[in-house]
């Protein structure tokens, strides 16, 4: 669980222009600040050798003079100065002594001005796998104009830029998404650090027990020195917008006349508390995603209160994710979510969670409890077919949607109990719960009499039709599909996949009076 590092970037709007600047100066010193962070200062023989030309040329010294005075040849200077020789400590150390400066000077791996920090990125640019398997010739960096050294590194970083979103395929987000996944497993999607932070933030509040109010999830805007604003124009592919230079928090409207405008307020300052910064890749938009969402449902269903809960209601034999959701005033997707958190490490109690598109398709997915989930080649479970006999899909059957929909489901890796819901509103997703049947002793629905048998993976189960009736029409349909437009996207490019930035930055330019 990634939190990360990283500086943003500022961008040219940010950096305050003075009249008596160039504009190659400010130029530069943007590309500068751009930098990412596989871009940060590193001592290598590549810093040091620029270091020591620094120095001779602010000497007036010669190669040969400078391998005079250390005992060398001009060749083994340049050979250093160029970074394709590390000196040695002994050398390292005569050289500072010539050049007047000190050891750790030269090893220090921040460049000595704007100009140096541009050159020693193009050189390291040139020198990488990724340069070379272009097949593109080598630039001498030091002697290139400034706006043809400025131009160099940004269409540098403009390719390492396309080749990163390149990388970001539906095949290598499952990926991410599978290896996220395993290290949920492992930990028993329970994070100790992100719930002590959660409970942290909740002591310098004041909570105490019970569900969280509107109130106090605002006070930790305060804390962060953020205040809120509730806008009808937020971009639609936003939840919120945090324009951090103004310590502003942007939500919609719609949040705030929902059933718990809470949601969305806590994910979007759990990003701050957690000191996220622009994610580099897929693989960490996840993780970020992941640590912002369990912390938010931490505060919701804070540890201290929602364990109490669940402890009296297991004793009493009737753990129910609607009663839990009752208590803490939140969604039953967040109430689900959060039992998983708590029921492995505080209970013993092996959990499987899933999230079902009425399609059948699988949304979300988690478990421990050995439940057969359906995966594809690479092992990941979200965009497949759920088995029709599992209860996340038999309850889009039953009539009644405000009771809960109890199941018991045989599987060929055992009998599985579950309790499932179809979410309010259009109705196109359900979430459902369960545990092998060994720990079903413990939960209110334990007694219903609905039964299913699953042999999926085995076609025969509910994926492939009955013989009779594939031999009658399966040469005489043809069905017009339904296909949804994310089968053949990629994975949306940019730093926040799927998020319009133009949107963004104009919505914040509007506000920003």
């Amino acid at each position: 669980m990634a939190t990360g590092s990283r500086t943003p970037a500022r961008t040219a709007a940010s950096t305050p222009v003075h009249a008596s600047e160039h504009p190659a100066q400010r130029t530069s010193e943007r590309l500068t600040e751009r930098r990412t962070a596989d871009e940060a200062p590193v001592t290598d023989a590549l810093s040091i050798g620029r270091k020591v030309r620094h120095f001779r040329t602010r000497c007036d010294l010669t190669l040969g003079q400078l391998g005079e005075a250390v005992g060398r040849a001009a060749s083994q200077i340049s050979s250093i100065e160029n970074g394709k020789r590390e000196p040695s400590l002994t050398i390292l150390s005569a050289l500072a002594e010539a050049l007047g400066t000190s050891t750790e000077e030269l090893l220090d791996p921040h460049p000595l001005d704007a100009r140096q920090a541009l050159e020693l990125e193009a050189e390291r640019a040139q020198n990488s796998p990724l340069y070379s398997s272009l097949d593109l010739p080598q630039v001498r960096v030091k002697s290139l104009p400034q706006d043809a050294l400025e131009a160099i590194v940004g269409l540098q970083r403009q390719l390492r830029q396309v080749v990163r979103n390149r990388a970001a395929t539906p095949e290598e987000a499952r990926r991410a998404n599978k290896r996220l996944r395993e290290t949920m497993r492992a930990r028993n999607n329970h994070f100790a650090e992100l719930e002590a932070q959660a409970a942290e933030v909740l002591e310098a509040i004041g909570y105490e027990d019970g569900p969280l109010s509107q109130r106090q999830a605002a006070r930790i805007a305060e804390r962060l020195g953020f205040s809120l604003h509730y806008v009808s124009d937020l971009p639609k592919s936003t939840r919120s917008v945090s324009d951090t230079r103004n310590r502003r928090l942007y939500l919609s409207n719609e949040d705030a006349s929902g059933h718990d405008p809470r949601s969305h307020l806590l994910t979007a300052l759990a990003a701050h508390l957690l000191g996220h910064t622009p994610p580099s890749d897929y693989g960490e938009f996840l993780s970020q995603r992941v640590e912002a969402n369990y912390l938010a449902a931490a505060l919701l269903l804070p540890e201290k209160a929602a364990v109490p809960f669940l402890a009296e209601a297991k004793k009493d034999r009737r753990i129910s994710i609607e009663e839990l959701r009752d208590f803490f005033g939140v969604s039953y997707e967040t109430a689900a979510h959060r039992f998983t958190n708590l029921a492995t490490e505080h209970f013993g109690l092996p959990v499987h969670f899933m999230k079902v598109h009425i399609s059948g398709t699988v949304h979300k997915a988690y478990s421990n409890d050995g439940l057969p989930f359906p995966t594809d080649p690479l092992g990941a479970i979200e965009g497949q077919y759920a088995c029709k006999r599992f209860t996340s899909r038999t309850v889009y059957r039953v009539s009644d949607r405000f009771s809960p929909y109890f199941q018991y489901t045989d599987t060929p890796s055992g009998t599985f109990w579950c309790t499932a819901r179809v979410l309010p509103g259009a109705g196109d997703f359900s979430v459902s719960v369960g545990v092998p049947f060994a720990h079903v002793k413990w939960f209110d629905g334990r007694e219903t009499a609905k039964r299913s048998e699953s042999r999926c993976p085995d076609p025969t189960c509910c994926r492939r039709a009955p013989e009779q009736l594939e031999d009658k029409w399966a040469e005489t349909s043809w069905p017009a599909a339904r296909t949804h437009a994310s089968l053949l996207a990629a994975v949306p490019p940019g730093v926040f996949p799927g998020v319009d930035t133009t949107e963004v930055y104009q919505f914040l330019e509007r506000h920003s009076g």
